[in-house]
């Protein structure tokens, strides 16, 4: 019998319902996201793009709590190897956030690093490798949000690595890890990105255990990922195509992922995140149901 996994607490995102934009014809309306995510079994949500849901916080505490759900993070998108010319835009788009996250009463802000290529269009925006300078505006700028936003908003920032940005690979991974104060700076590792990238989550978690404050789980399809590498495709495209894939088609295996996570015995959010912009507005809630009862079946 698979032991339960107490520690982590499962949840789903906008994300999961094909939500990559504040406002999208092509997305289903939020409403419907919260309906649907309730009804699938889950608890805890993320706020997605900021604007998607309520922005105003008693609304949207009057939205979640009578569907029973809460929120766990907030998400924000930065370019801070760049340095300090950023900070004051920077700063705008995290405040606006980050007030909305405590008002919610979550305690973690994602951070997200700003792609090197556009994921519509293909186009390279900058290079993909940062030089050193660059590495150490990018350690440094983030130490400072992570002590602004702890300080101003009591939150915790946990940086996601993600696919066509330069916090992707097990490499780039390791150097921002390196470079930056593990009081200050966590990760939220997500199980599809870093597989996308070449990473093994499961060796992370055990490497670097301790910087391991938030998860997003979800799987890539080997085949479609072997067709993006050849193809050198942008990852909206990529997404398009099918390269994330309802588990438990895909890897990494989640079962042992989850199994890590657990030994390390600390609190963890583990939020699906299934990335499938742009999709029919029926499809995300068969996937959602399919996707809680396999997390069940694996303790989670």
């Amino acid at each position: 019998m698979t032991t339960a996994k107490t520690r982590i607490r499962i949840g789903s995102a906008p994300d999961s319902w094909g939500v990559w934009f504040p406002d999208d014809p092509r997305q289903v309306p939020w409403q419907r996201f919260l309906d649907e995510v309730a009804g699938a079994g889950y608890r805890w949500i993320e706020l997605g793009p900021y604007g998607y849901l309520p922005t105003d916080p008693a609304r949207l505490a009057e939205e979640t709590e009578k569907r029973d759900l809460r929120v766990s993070a907030g998400t924000v998108f930065t370019g801070l190897h760049h340095g300090p010319a950023v900070w004051e835009k920077t700063w705008a788009h995290v405040s606006d956030v980050a007030a909305l996250t405590r008002a919610t009463g979550a305690g973690h802000l994602v951070v997200i690093p700003s792609f090197w290529r556009d994921d519509k269009t293909g186009a390279v925006l900058e290079d993909s490798t940062l030089t050193a300078a660059q590495w150490r505006d990018l350690a440094g700028q983030t130490e400072r949000l992570a002590r602004e936003v702890r300080e101003n908003y009591g939150l915790r920032i946990v940086v996601h690595p993600h696919a066509d940005t330069h916090i992707d690979s097990e490499e780039n991974v390791a150097r921002f890890l390196d470079a930056t104060d593990p009081e200050l700076v966590s990760l939220c590792l997500d199980t599809g990105h870093y597989a996308y990238c070449g990473g093994d989550s499961v060796k992370l978690i055990e490497t670097y255990g301790e910087r391991i404050g938030y998860l997003h789980l979800k799987q890539v399809d080997p085949g479609v990922l072997a067709q993006v590498r050849a193809e050198e495709l942008p990852f909206g495209p990529a997404v398009a195509r099918g390269v994330m894939c309802e588990p438990p088609s895909g890897v990494p295996a989640l079962e042992p992922v989850l199994a890590a996570a657990q030994a390390l015995d600390v609190d963890l959010f583990a939020i699906v995140e299934q990335d499938m912009y742009p999709c029919e507005p029926d499809r995300p809630l068969p996937v959602a149901e399919r996707t809680r009862a396999f997390l069940r079946s694996c303790g989670a």
